[in-house]
């Protein structure tokens, strides 16, 4: 016997134009009040094991390094902060006809073996890319300050049977991530959401390998309109030490890839030293 996708009581015991007696209506009201009972305690269960679940996740997820350098020693951003919309910017099949993942990879010089940050994470466009890229002795650091967002994303990456991916919580000036552990980051149309930008970039530098490299991703709008103009992003960076090393154009309506090296963590100025760049835009 089929049963029907959705199990029904009363239709598995009462024929649809049978019939009932008085008796054989109590019975049917009986197995309807059953029937909703059960499908009650179904959907409970379900939801008490997606919790489980969400918990299981949430408890591998938190801080990797201690504090760096409080917020509150750095000078704040002279320009809009973007807020945080979404854990993606486009459909992904947008983005791999363009080859953003491929396009980054290259210029950065991505292999097997290293260990890549994924700054921003989101919904994990690239840190599931760059798993496959690095396979199998390197791991990618996927960071992002919204815990529900790796949440979700460490869901996809146990779906996808990605073991060599970690996950991050970061703060709003600081990603949070131990000493010397990346060969390289990428930060994609994310910057100009990073609220304390000066303090975020600072904390960033003792997380980078000696010769390592930085790839931020952005359009060339205002940052109020979820780019940063290039010349701004240049000046914010220099400013606590990095210095550029090129800047590409990259396909169809991908914006720019502008690459930078860290500053030698001996030689960075001290936080009070740095001085806020305006905007260009004029924008506030």
């Amino acid at each position: 016997m089929e049963l029907p996708a959705t199990l029904n009581l009363v239709d598995l015991t009462v024929g649809a134009h049978q019939e009932l007696t008085k008796p054989g209506r109590l019975r049917l009201d009986r197995l309807r009040k059953l029937g909703r009972r059960v499908t009650a305690l179904v959907y409970a269960a379900t939801l008490l094991v997606a919790f489980a679940a969400a918990c299981a996740y949430a408890a591998d997820i938190g801080y990797l390094a201690p504090p760096g350098v409080a917020a509150n020693e750095f000078p704040s951003p002279q320009r809009p902060v973007a807020r945080i919309v979404s854990p993606r910017r486009s459909a992904e099949e947008h983005r791999d006809a363009l080859d953003e993942a491929g396009q980054i990879a290259r210029v950065l010089e991505l292999k097997p073996g290293m260990t890549v940050g994924d700054i921003g994470a989101g919904s994990g466009y690239h840190t599931v890319r760059l798993s496959y890229l690095v396979a199998p002795a390197g791991s990618v650091v996927a960071q992002d300050v919204t815990r529900d967002y790796l949440i979700e994303l460490a869901r996809r990456t146990k779906l996808l049977k990605l073991t060599n991916v970690q996950f991050a919580l970061g703060e709003p000036h600081d990603p949070r991530l131990p000493a010397s552990s990346l060969d390289a980051a990428i930060l994609v149309h994310m910057y100009h959401e990073i609220a304390q930008p000066y303090a975020f970039l600072y904390n960033l530098a003792p997380a980078l390998k000696q010769g390592a490299r930085v790839g931020i991703v952005d359009l060339e709008l205002p940052t109020s309109k979820h780019g940063t103009p290039i010349e701004l992003l240049r000046c914010e960076l220099t400013a606590v030490g990095y210095r550029e090393v090129a800047t590409y154009k990259l396909a169809g309506d991908g914006g720019y890839l502008a690459v930078f090296s860290p500053p030698e963590v001996a030689g960075r100025k001290s936080p009070r030293d740095i001085v806020a760049c305006r905007d260009p835009a004029g924008t506030r």
